[in-house]
């Protein structure tokens, strides 16, 4: 094996689902297709049988036509015709208001209370959109579908553009309102067949601009809507007040006296930024001479006697605060066994709420998770003792192990995974203490995003499937290392599983001693 800092690149169904749960809502999907095919077949049988029975009356009303009284002059053909009236055509009708949906219509009755909301699909919504802004990613990229590590490429059409700039309106996000109504009315100028036309796209657009200053565009764009319906009313409100506002700007613009040019210093990065360059693999500050000082080894942690023999793989990742990864350290059945015990209770992740201690959600962890006690299963008990054995703490006081999944967009924006000075009830509930330290797994390998980054170090370390990565939160004082603050940048492509063993202070007294000095 080899250290690197590689960039291993890597979408989520709405903002509550997990790809585990998007994968049941896809066979749910195809069960029903099945169920509507049934259906199709069975009205195609029924009109089959309509058919052949019109078909046989056609051909003997329009012989018995011709001779009506030659026709009903046979006794065998007056019978038949009163046969018919009074018996076959109540047949007929019974076979015309024979239901064939019910077997359709109970399966789709079931199926629907799995069903996204309104919500999901919201969510489902700003997923892309922070999607598109985490990751630099152009809307016709997203449209097209040419997203990198993607194997199954989907084409969105003008309805579903114009479903996202209608979702970013409504949330007055006017930025990806503009993006997305400007890729709609683009792919509807490109010959894309659409029942929207472009009068509503253009007004949304034309506002949309106009909310982010630049009349003179967004009066364009109005004359334009004009031009296809002379008639629309709020157009005509909007051309007259834009024209307005604008020749406004121009008079203010000429009266202003001129000002003096200020220099101004360049601000500080936003952590936001920070974090979204991260994700992308930029910003990285590790220097080579740094990076030179950084090593694989074989790791016995002090000659544990699990270890002597058989020692794990440990590659140092990053040097201040010191994160390193264990390669090989869970198996791909274990992976499978504790996805398997997990799915089951996967519910919407939460974070501690600094003011009342509690757990709760929060729309910044965007993911589903499950708590895993040792009881419930061996393999849990064995995880435990292989995260003492080769940490060196204890895990008695530590939490249960937490397993998540992050589907598309699902994303942890950064936080600290220990509580600080202001927050004295964090973790009061447990009675263990502060959280010491943080051992995370890659369950999984993600075609594009979902690394973990330290946005105030510059650091970025990517899921490799089947390793786990650990650091420290507290330094031996058991003052907080504000360094390890972290997060979960979206997925991209693919989907995330991880899972983590949040360690606590009591217990760690004799295995990690406090130290003088509050850094050290």
């Amino acid at each position: 094996f080899r250290m690197a800092l590689s960039c291993l690149s890597l979408l989520v169904i709405s903002d509550f689902y997990s790809s585990g749960q998007m994968t049941d809502l896809l066979y749910t999907e195809k069960d029903l297709v099945t169920s509507l095919k049934d259906y199709i077949k069975a009205e195609e049988n029924k009109l089959e049988r309509v058919k052949q029975w019109a078909d046989k009356l056609d051909l003997l009303s329009a012989a018995a036509v011709q001779d009506p009284e030659g026709f009903l002059g046979h006794p065998v053909n007056a019978f038949k015709l009163m046969k018919r009236l009074n018996t076959e055509w109540g047949d007929l009708e019974s076979l015309v208001l024979s239901d064939t949906t019910e077997g359709f219509i109970s399966n789709l009755t079931i199926q629907r209370q799995h069903f996204p909301t309104d919500e999901d699909q919201t969510g489902a919504a700003k997923a892309l959109l922070r999607l598109q802004d985490t990751y630099k990613l152009d809307a016709n990229t997203i449209s097209t579908g040419d997203l990198p590590g993607a194997k199954h490429k989907s084409l969105m059409t003008v309805e579903d553009c114009y479903e996202l700039g209608k979702i970013a309106y409504s949330d007055v996000d006017y930025y990806h309102t503009e993006l997305w109504m400007a890729q709609a009315l683009k792919q509807l100028d490109g010959g894309e067949e659409s029942p929207l036309d472009r009068v509503i796209l253009l007004d949304y657009l034309s506002y949309s601009i106009y909310q982010q200053g630049d009349i003179e565009r967004a009066l364009e764009l109005t004359k334009q809507l004009l031009a296809l319906d002379p008639e629309h009313q709020r157009a005509k409100g909007n051309l007259k007040y834009f024209e307005f506002q604008l020749e406004k700007l121009k008079t203010e613009a000429a009266d202003a006296p001129p000002t003096e040019k200020k220099l101004f210093l360049t601000p500080q990065l936003p952590e936001r930024k920070k974090y979204e360059m991260l994700c992308r693999g930029e910003g990285i500050r590790m220097t080579p001479r740094r990076q030179s000082r950084l090593f694989c080894r074989y790791y016995d942690n002090k000659h544990n006697p699990m270890y002597v023999l058989a020692p794990v793989k440990q590659q140092d990742e990053w040097d201040r605060p010191y994160i390193v990864r264990f390669i090989d350290i869970i198996s791909d059945k274990e992976i499978e066994r504790v996805k398997q015990l997990a799915k089951p209770r996967l519910r919407r992740a939460t974070v501690h709420d600094p003011l009342t201690g509690k757990l709760t959600t929060a729309q910044y962890r965007v993911s589903k998770s499950a708590w895993l006690t040792g009881y419930e299963d061996p393999l849990i008990d064995r995880i435990n003792q292989r995260i003492e054995d080769l940490t060196g703490l204890e895990m008695d006081t530590a939490e249960e192990l937490q397993v998540a999944n992050y589907g598309v967009g699902g994303q942890y924006e950064p936080h600290f995974d220990f509580g600080r000075k202001d927050e004295p009830d964090a973790f009061k509930e447990l009675g263990t203490g502060n959280r010491i330290a943080t051992w995370l797994f890659y369950m999984s390998d993600v075609a594009a995003g979902g690394a973990t980054v330290f946005p105030d170090i510059g650091a970025s370390v990517w899921p490799q499937k089947g390793t786990a990565v650990f650091w420290y939160n507290l330094f031996p004082s058991g003052e907080g290392d504000y360094s390890t603050r972290h997060a979960a940048c979206p997925v991209l492509v693919g989907n995330k599983w991880v899972s983590n063993k949040w360690i606590h202070e009591r217990g760690q007294e004799w295995r990690r001693p406090c130290a003088l000095n509050e850094t050290e």
